[in-house]
């Protein structure tokens, strides 16, 4: 079927990207753990990619450097069981005082485990 298809066309890049990807394709049938889709990343991600041409105006570099930071703590609050809001006030009131040697105390799957 693919040598029936003329080689620059839509349908036969189509066929040789699965092709080239088949055993890609096919793992989840070997190892059920892995999903057959990434729908659950897709919506994690969602509320940033909506917001994107926001991003585009952080200011500066750095706004964004710093942008993506917040942004990744609150996904790894969310991601360790933690309220995001109630995480950073959290760090937000303690860290002028903790030791910097100790920082890691303050991360989502350490503060996870502190509640417990």
């Amino acid at each position: 079927m693919l040598s029936e298809l003329p080689r620059s066309s839509s349908t036969a890049e189509a066929i040789r990207y699965a092709i080239t990807r088949w055993a890609s394709l096919c793992r989840f049938l070997d190892d059920g753990t892995i999903e057959i889709d990434n729908n659950a990343a897709e919506r994690a991600i969602r509320p940033i990619a909506i917001g994107r041409k926001n991003w585009l105006f952080a200011g500066s570099d750095k706004g964004g450097e710093r942008a993506a930071a917040i942004l990744s703590l609150i996904q790894s609050a969310k991601l360790n069981g933690l309220d995001p809001e109630a995480y950073l006030r959290d760090v937000l009131t303690r860290i002028a005082d903790h030791p910097i040697n100790r920082i890691d105390e303050l991360l989502p799957w350490s503060m996870r485990h502190q509640d417990r």
